[in-house]
């Protein structure tokens, strides 16, 4: 039976306020003192400590990162059960996927706890503690050290802490920095290595609207996957084992059946992966005109490689579906951004702050002297950094690119060690590191593709990079094979032994340095690397002034706008935001209404397409108004809505709490007309597109029929719905 309770839950999260409540990714052991009360006058029932508290069960124990911050879950349940959004699983669908149990097409569905799937080297982390160490941390630095000096004696520091945070106890630690320097925070983690997928729903729901939809609203897509921690028998984080234990947590999420109205209070709390608000005009400009445009060059070209491939067949699409995935994201994302910061005048803006902030320094002689060559610094270091443009297209062209060549760079320790004397120990041991991974990289590889992504890769490098910046082996093409890259890397890829499993397992067998020497593709990869040691020690030689440059910009708007609360940009640690439910008006003439339903989706269906097909069941159970508990009060079936939540990527996956710290959905994503976000927030366009979580529970129950999922979670009903349902059920 489904458990409807009456549910008060002292349960709360939290904000930090600014000029607009909906805007910052606060620190949540922070937040009693940073406006706990402008949230509460929006709607939030809860406590601080019962957002954040190292005494006693919190919100803060029910929300986890996933990888150590790639993306977010919450436990919905007293066995470890977590949801995440089906983007966050993919990989893991992906990899227990085959032509003969496709779970990325039909779903998968474990009716029973020892039907889970374990996944090796999945995490689930969970915060046990933060503390400001600012003041340990920088004890013995003054302020306008050289950043080498500073640097060292801050890592020194740091270790120390965090050696300290770790001793006699299982918990990993990190000292973080915040505020390009000027603060520093310890985090210290509970990380859980037995994580097995639980559910998922067909790639039609899950990532129904594929790249099309991608950052677009209005959405219908399930974004949504299940999994569960286990650990030993006594309750500690364990490696795999069929006598693991489910997690029991100190707190899980309830999940409300209420749903959401226009301005209704909404929380999100999760692991944002990086933003970059306080960056200059300077660094805009650099991330329009360099780090987006090499990504949006070199991926594109990447991009329609393999998806002619994968369109070949099933086998193709499964191998590649979550590489392609990975890709396609931020491809789409660096046009988004650079379209967004461009409309939006952010570098126009960004100077009008620097104006600002230069007439305050040079109104004080001491101000001067502490901040006054930031700005300059800044500049400096960017004009010199031309170079990045070459470092940036070899690592979309030759390490995010090709999978061989980073494949073959792996093989550097076995070299080094068939080099060394009295080397058996140290070769048998990279062989054995090596063979661990050969069944995962063929399973999901086909050599043909990765020949013409090298190849048409190559091309976009040597297009759009000066030749001095050319790795060696781009000679060999130009004199050899007359500049034609198809050609060599048939080459390459026809006598190296490191791209068939066949010749590489035969190798690993005998392993010889003469045919490692002479092994194409293995020249190739030394060629990269070399180059890119090349130009990361050009890089270096600026970096130093930037960092001390952002550092003191920081610090003196900090001290200009003594009044302003700060919070600091997101970097994989945990976070709260808060704001509220609702629609938003992209341009003129159009507006968009703050949630969508599954009529929504039976109206975008393309039958048979990769995108925009419906499953059959689910039609025959929406014409059929088969919507049990889910349904909203008109009788609908809501699919998906918008928050004004400021989130990023590592967000995937993040709880949306209502007032009463109950589940409403799952964030996944953000619009289209604000991807200017990460470095300026827009509070007229930013929204947070988020899965209904009714429509997940609808999933879960009547279209996969995995009932033993729902009777784990606590739903939650108001007075007015049980009384209801009461009368219902007597009837």
């Amino acid at each position: 039976m489904k458990k409807l309770f009456l549910v008060v839950v002292t349960l709360g999260l939290l904000w930090q306020g600014t000029a607009r409540a909906d805007e910052g990714m606060w620190l949540p052991a922070l937040i009693q003192k940073l406006n706990i009360g402008d949230m509460q006058k929006m709607g939030l029932e809860l406590s601080a400590d019962d957002i954040y508290n190292i005494n006693q069960s919190s919100l803060k124990d029910a929300v986890v990162a996933l990888d150590h911050g790639s993306c977010t879950a919450e436990l919905v349940s007293p066995k470890g059960l977590l949801l995440t959004n089906h983007h966050c699983g993919f990989g893991e669908i992906q990899a227990h996927s085959s032509v003969e149990h496709d779970y990325l097409r039909d779903g998968f569905w474990a009716k029973s706890m020892e039907e889970e799937l374990p996944n090796p080297g999945k995490t689930v982390s969970f915060l046990v503690r933060v503390e400001d160490v600012t003041d340990r941390v920088l004890d013995g630095v003054e302020f306008n050290a050289p950043e080498d000096e500073r640097k060292e004696k801050i890592q020194k520091a740091s270790f120390e802490i965090q050696k300290e945070a770790t001793a006699d106890n299982d918990y990993e630690a990190r000292v973080q920095t915040m505020f390009e320097g000027n603060k520093y925070y310890l985090f210290v983690y509970e990380t859980y290595r037995d994580v097995r997928l639980v559910g998922a729903p067909p790639a039609s729901i899950g990532k129904f609207g594929g790249d099309t939809d991608n950052w677009m609203w209005p959405r219908h897509t399930g974004d949504f996957s299940i999994f569960r921690v286990y650990c030993s028998p006594d309750g500690k984080p364990a490696d795999y084992s069929p006598d693991n234990v489910p997690l029991e947590p100190k707190h899980f999420l309830p999940i409300s059946l209420d749903g959401y109205e226009d301005g209704d209070f909404a929380m999100v709390m999760g692991y944002p992966g990086r933003t970059n608000r306080y960056k200059t005009s300077f660094g805009v400009e650099y991330t329009m005109d360099v780090t987006n445009t090499v990504r949006i060059n070199a991926r594109g070209v990447k991009l329609a490689i393999l998806k002619d491939y994968m369109n070949s067949s099933q086998k193709a699409n499964i191998q590649y579906a979550s590489k392609y995935a990975r890709s396609s994201n931020y491809y789409k994302y660096s046009i988004g951004q650079n379209k967004g910061l461009e409309a939006l005048d952010v570098v126009e803006k960004k100077k009008a702050l620097e104006a600002k902030f230069t007439e305050w320094v040079d109104a004080d002689a001491e101000r001067t002297e502490k901040y006054g060559k930031a700005l300059e610094m800044i500049e400096d270091s960017y004009r010199e950094q031309r170079d990045d443009v070459a470092s940036e297209y070899l690592m979309e062209t030759m390490f995010r690119g090709p999978e061989l060549f980073a494949f073959c760079m792996n093989m550097k320790g076995l070299h080094e060690a068939l080099k060394s004397a009295n080397n058996e120990d140290r070769v048998q041991a990279n062989v054995e590191r090596i063979r661990s991974r050969v069944d995962e990289f063929f399973k999901d590889y086909d050599a043909a593709t990765d020949e013409k992504v090298a190849a048409a890769l190559v091309d976009v490098y040597k297009k759009n990079v000066d030749p001095a910046f050319y790795p060696t082996f781009f000679a060999d093409i130009n004199k050899k094979y007359k500049g034609n890259a198809a050609d060599f890397m048939a080459y390459v890829f026809g006598k190296t032994v490191f791209a068939d499993q066949e010749k590489l397992e035969a190798f690993l067998s005998d392993p010889s340095l003469k045919v490692m020497d002479k092994d194409p593709a293995f020249q190739v990869a030394e060629s990269i690397f070399r180059q890119a040691t090349i130009l990361g020690e050009i890089v270096n030689r600026t970096s130093g002034g930037l960092q001390e440059g952002r550092r003191l910009f920081v610090a003196g708007l900090m001290e200009m706008e003594k009044d302003r609360k700060f919070y600091p940009d997101a970097n994989s640690t945990m976070r709260l935001t808060y704001g509220t439910v609702g629609d938003y008006v992209p341009r003129d003439g159009v507006k968009y209404d703050y949630y969508t339903t599954l009529k929504g989706y039976i109206e975008k269906e393309i039958p048979g397409d990769d995108e925009f097909d419906v499953p059959a069941r689910l039609k025959d159970l929406f014409y059929a108004k088969d919507f049990g508990d889910y349904a909203d009060e008109n009788g609908e079936l809501r699919t998906c809505f918008t928050t004004n939540n400021d989130i990023t990527g590592g967000n995937s996956g993040s709880p949306v709490i209502n007032g009463k710290g109950q589940l409403t959905g799952i964030a996944f994503d953000g619009n289209w007309e604000a991807m200017s976000g990460d470095i300026a927030f827009e509070p007229e366009l930013q929204k947070c597109i988020c899965v209904d979580i009714r429509f997940v529970l609808w999933t879960i129950d009547k279209f996969a029929g995995a009932k033993n999922l729902i009777d784990e979670m606590t739903l939650v009903k108001s007075d007015k719905k049980v009384e209801k349902d009461v009368a219902s059920s007597e009837k």
